[in-house]
């Protein structure tokens, strides 16, 4: 069978939502049909019905169980919309677009992921993918920072991350200034 079209829309529902801060949060979506051929990398077209559509980093990993996973920071007028539903809200789906990390050529290499604030989502999942298959990698190093604590997301997973074998979680804040 072939893979759906990722330019037609698709129809997914919302199953759950997480707030990470106080203006990001995490969308579980579970897309009707067939599911969602991803890359840790790669992003989706969101339709807030009614309100638009936008570009959204996928920001769980492929091998993880259910549908994806994106988290949105309200800034405009489809994530304010987007921030308004509750599970069982349906949007509308396009992609997977973009390129992806090439993370089976890095097999056997120590990694460092950096990143900040809603710039973790794009790496959340190559995260996810590479300690789903941490004997595959070297040592992990992963570097998270925010403007204070509570902007910090993905709080509940960087404990997980950081017990994971020869894997470091840094966190850092720097308001600036």
């Amino acid at each position: 069978m072939t893979a759906p079209n990722p330019l037609l829309p698709r129809i997914a529902r919302v199953a759950r939502t997480v707030p990470e801060t106080a203006d990001i949060r995490t969308f579980a979506l579970e897309i009707e049909g067939e599911k969602l051929a991803h890359r840790p990398g790669q992003f989706v077209e969101i339709s807030a019905f009614g309100a638009g559509e936008a570009p959204f980093c996928i920001a769980s990993s492929p091998t993880r169980e259910g549908g994806i996973e994106c988290s949105v920071k309200r800034m405009g007028s489809v994530t304010q919309a987007l921030h308004r539903l509750l599970p069982g809200a349906t949007v509308g789906v396009r992609g997977p677009f973009g390129n992806h990390f090439p993370l089976e050529a890095m097999e056997g290499a120590d990694l460092l992921f950096v990143g900040g604030g809603i710039g973790l989502a794009p790496l959340r999942p190559a995260i996810q993918f590479c300690l789903d298959r941490r004997e595959k990698y070297g040592a992990i190093e992963i570097l998270c920072g925010a403007r204070t604590a509570a902007d910090l997301v993905y709080q509940r997973e960087m404990e997980e991350w950081a017990k994971a074998p020869r894997t470091n979680v840094v966190l850092t804040v720097d308001p600036g200034g």
